[in-house]
């Protein structure tokens, strides 16, 4: 597991892969918010909450780097204001007080191999491909060990599902874990040669939102308008899938995707709202009990689930709020 020096020392050498948008220009300090990968399908929710929050007011800029670990650093070091990731360890083991205020998807991942492997228990000693250090397929591949009873091989980080598919279909690996979107796109491009290995339920947070609690509480007002603009977008889309593709900005950066991804988009939003990846409540209190129990299963949080002080990770306020 990566400790606090490390990840302060890797930052040092850090530079992030895209340099975002600077929005309204009327305030001088924009909220700074820090991308856990560069923008897809899967961000176009988040980016149509943007578009909300921008309308009543909210000034932000947005930077997206190569994995989540790389964004929690940006946030631990004050360089950025706002982090996408789970960082649970972090938050246990950092003098840093990070927290949690809203859930953004859960660890709806999918185990896909090639027909060499027939359960996860034929991975015992194989190696995996997965998404980043520390972050929510590592968990899932924790958990899988520790369920499963085996212990996986060499594991290697390819940040971006779509990435983990090019490397699948080049066969460079044998064995990843992989979102939504990309599973059925392998399996549809390729079913005669991959497929997906059947595996428990999880309603563990896999991208959250997490800032500084100081930083939040000094900028109440811009955190509350943030977190009503993703209440309300999660809330329409678990209503109507289609209004994601309907309100995303054809100049913003999702708008200048690929057609073939804008298409699209109905499509994995229909699937995603109905498989579950999306709690319309933003998680809260709920999100953050089954985060307490699966975190410590995966290794990432020291502890019994049932002692861990739930308001140590998450503040909830301004979710509350947007609520009432």
């Amino acid at each position: 597991m990566t400790d606090i020096a490390t990840l302060l020392k890797r930052f040092v050498c850090a530079v992030p892969v895209v340099v975002g948008l600077t929005v309204g220009a009327a305030q001088a300090d924009p909220i700074r918010i820090a991308l856990a990968e560069t923008p897809s399908d899967e961000m176009a929710a988040f980016f149509v909450a943007l578009d909300r929050a921008k309308a009543n007011g909210l000034d932000y800029e947005w930077t997206a780097f190569a994995d989540e670990e790389l964004a929690i650093q940006a946030v631990l070091s004050g360089q950025m204001d706002i982090g996408f990731g789970t960082p649970y360890s972090i938050m246990q083991r950092s003098k840093a007080p990070l927290r949690i205020i809203f859930q953004l998807s859960k660890l709806k991942f999918f185990p896909v191999t090639t027909m060499d492997y027939a359960s996860l228990k034929d991975l015992d000693g194989q190696p995996i491909m997965l998404h980043s250090r520390g972050g929510g397929t590592d968990s899932i591949a924790n958990v899988i060990e520790e369920k499963e009873g085996i212990t996986f091989g060499e594991r290697s980080y390819v940040p971006g599902s779509a990435n983990r598919v090019v490397a699948m279909m080049a066969d460079q690996a044998k064995a990843t874990i992989l979102d939504l979107s990309n599973k059925n796109k392998i399996i549809a491009e390729a079913g005669d040669k991959f497929h997906v290995l059947p595996m428990f339920d999880v309603d563990a947070s896999d991208e959250a939102l997490f800032a500084n609690l100081d930083w939040i509480t000094a900028n109440e007002d811009q955190v509350d308008i943030f977190v009503k603009a993703l209440l309300s977008t999660w809330q329409d889309m678990t209503a109507d899938p289609t209004v994601i593709r309907r309100e995303t900005n054809p100049d913003g950066p999702i708008g200048q995707l690929p057609a073939e991804i804008l298409d699209g988009l109905d499509g994995f939003y229909a699937e995603a709202v109905e498989g579950g990846l999306y709690d319309p409540n933003g998680g809260g209190r709920k999100a953050a009990a089954a985060d307490m129990e699966w975190y410590t299963e995966a290794g990432q949080l020291d502890g019994d689930p049932a002692s861990l002080n739930v308001e140590d990770f998450w503040y909830f306020k301004p979710l509350d709020a947007a609520m009432q």
